[in-house]
């Protein structure tokens, strides 16, 4: 039976090739990067066909293989081609900026101590002479003498290492002393009968060297000083202040603090330093040293014994220092001053700083002991002499010339970039000085010794000595109130003109004369509280005559009532330092305000 027409047409229209075509799976455009190559990927035949949106993203290891030992090839693999060059690609990034940031972060250290270690030299230069390390371990010594600024406190047991260390380098001819000399005996060293090894021959050696040595020896003597008597243990390598020791020589210690180590044993301790002794000896017998070098060991020894109670022996020490002064006069200065008493000559026409310094000491020496008798005299002596100095040579400065931005930029780049050169050598102290501005403010210092003197010496001692409230520095001697009345005006006196000498050169001085500025600045504020002090005793004694019944205001018919001539005088007198005490500390605070402006350059600079 014949198909129907209709369906005949229909399909005469279709061709062979068409009808094939619409038989076959229809295209999917695919994203390449969401199917796995058969090539790249190892895994078991799927049933169903890898489409874009019921691809797997994981894999699970096949449940029929039980036996860990068997690892068939149908097995899918955790790590792909193309995963494996990514952790390779990755792993390579992070070794490269693990590389570059170790790399920033050492030359960033480096700059930083470079930076650091150059502001220190200029703030301590040392001789360019010494070795880098010698030259580190001056400027750390240096830097540990400052206060912590948390605490306050020095760690002398690391500033007296550091000096011990920098001083065993400069004493050996294989590091940084080549040239110098030991003592000429048997053994190769000169010793002082009970003080120990002498000091070298440094004659050969620079000035720049010779003044650091002297630095570094002052320097570990100041360390001796303030751990005296403090030991190591070696045990434990730790230091201890000699109260803490468990031993015959300290029969009662007290207990360490919570969490510290435990208390050494005496006989696992060995002194910290050798005593201050043994370094100002070195000093004073060091063959190359300036007089005014070995001079400031000697007072400073002097003072130490002081400050000891060893008042005979420190009196043997000025006169070994005023030995030094006349050994190293070259100006015939050697009459000038009376070798027994301290006292400079009247006729003295050459005095020079050493004996003017030494002299000073001296006196206050005997101040601090009570020998005020003896004081007295020799600070006149000396505010004579410092007043009969030559006037120093006038000198026309021009005006300097304004430089221009430009130039002022490149000066203040070089002088940063520039290695800083050695500050040339202090004065010897052999010369005569002159009456400068500084000069000034130290007359002033000694009127304002004298005052105190005069005023503390009014005290009804006929001998005065067995005191021990005796003036030492600004603080005054409260036992004399009952002394003269005129002495002690007298000395109040001295002082107020001490104070106004020395607020009128601090005004005067030039904004560049720091040596002035500072003695002033230290002169006014002793002078001040010694006014302050004074005044306020005169006080309190006049408010007890008022309120003693033998001072009572008594009347009679005839006479009427009795009137006391200086009633309210030192309460007068008190109001009137307490003003100036305000315009004092206002000034004292400018001063301070300049240095602290002042020590950024100071540190950056260098000057």
């Amino acid at each position: 039976m014949p198909l129907p027409t209709s369906s005949t047409k229909h399909f005469s229209r279709i061709s062979p090739s068409a009808f094939v075509g619409s038989l076959r799976r229809p295209r999917l455009n695919s994203r390449l990067f969401t199917q796995d190559s058969r090539r790249l990927l190892i895994s078991p035949t799927k049933v169903r066909p890898e489409l874009p949106y019921l691809h797997a993203t994981t894999r699970r290891w096949p449940t029929q293989y039980n036996n860990q030992n068997q690892f068939p090839s149908q097995v899918a693999r955790l790590l792909t081609t193309e995963r494996k060059q990514f952790i390779k690609d990755q792993l390579k990034l992070g070794v490269r900026f693990t590389v570059i940031g170790w790399a920033v972060i050492g030359l960033a250290s480096a700059i930083t101590f470079g930076i650091q270690l150059a502001i220190s030299d200029r703030r301590y230069p040392s001789p360019s002479e010494w070795t880098f390390k010698s030259k580190y371990i001056y400027v750390s010594a240096k830097s540990n003498e400052e206060p912590n600024e948390h605490t306050g406190l020095v760690d002398w047991s690391r500033v007296g290492e550091l000096y011990r260390q920098l001083i065993e380098r400069l004493e050996d001819p294989s590091i940084d002393g080549q040239g110098i000399q030991a003592g000429l005996n048997d053994e190769g060293h000169l010793y002082v009968e009970g003080l120990g090894k002498a000091g070298l021959d440094i004659s050969a050696k620079s000035e720049p060297w010779r003044r650091g040595y002297f630095q570094s020896l002052m320097g570990i003597a100041r360390a001796a000083e303030n751990r005296e008597g403090w030991v190591t243990d070696t045990t434990q390598a730790m230091v201890f202040p000699p109260h803490l020791v468990l031993g015959p020589s300290n029969p009662n210690p007290r207990p360490m603090p919570p969490g510290a180590p435990p208390a050494p044993l005496e006989e696992n301790c060995v002194p910290n330093f050798e005593g201050p002794t043994t370094y100002y000896i070195k000093i004073l017998t060091t063959q190359g040293f300036a007089s005014r070098q070995r001079l400031d060991a000697a007072l400073a020894y002097a003072d130490w014994l002081d400050f000891k109670g060893l008042s005979s022996t420190a009196e043997d020490m000025y006169d070994w220092a005023l030995d030094i002064v006349k050994g190293s006069s070259h100006l015939g200065c050697n009459d000038a001053v009376d070798v027994k008493t301290g006292v400079i000559n009247t006729e003295a026409q050459k005095v020079s700083s050493n004996l003017l310094l030494v002299t000073t000491a001296l006196a206050s020496h005997h101040a601090r002991n009570n020998n005020l008798a003896t004081a007295l005299p020799i600070f006149l002596s000396i505010l004579r002499a410092r007043r009969q100095l030559p006037e120093p040579a006038s000198t026309n400065t021009s005006p300097k010339q304004r430089n221009s931005f430009l130039s002022d930029m490149v000066s203040f780049i070089m002088s940063v970039l520039a290695p800083r050169p050695y500050p040339p050598p202090p004065p010897t102290g052999d010369e005569i000085p002159t009456r400068t501005r500084a000069e000034v403010c130290e007359e002033a210092g000694i009127m304002a010794n004298i005052g105190e003197i005069l005023f503390a010496s009014s005290a009804s001692q006929p001998s005065g000595k067995g005191s021990t409230n005796a003036p030492v520095g600004n603080t005054i001697w409260t036992g004399a109130a009952t002394g003269s009345l005129e002495t002690r005006q007298s000395g109040l006196s001295w002082t107020r003109d001490a104070v106004d000498l020395a607020e009128s050169t601090l005004v005067a001085a030039k904004g560049d004369d720091e040596e002035t500025r500072n003695k002033c600045t230290d002169c006014l504020a002793i002078g001040m509280q010694n006014w302050s002090t004074m005044v306020q005793q005169m006080s309190q004694d006049e408010q007890k005559e008022k309120a003693s019944p033998k001072k009572q205001n008594h009347s009679n018919w005839f006479w009427g009532s009795g009137t006391t001539t200086n009633e309210g005088t030192w309460e007068t007198e008190s109001r009137v330092v307490e003003e100036r005490l305000r315009t004092v500390r206002r000034l004292l605070l400018k001063e301070e305000q300049k240095k602290q402006e002042k020590g950024f350059a100071v540190t950056l600079l260098g000057r």
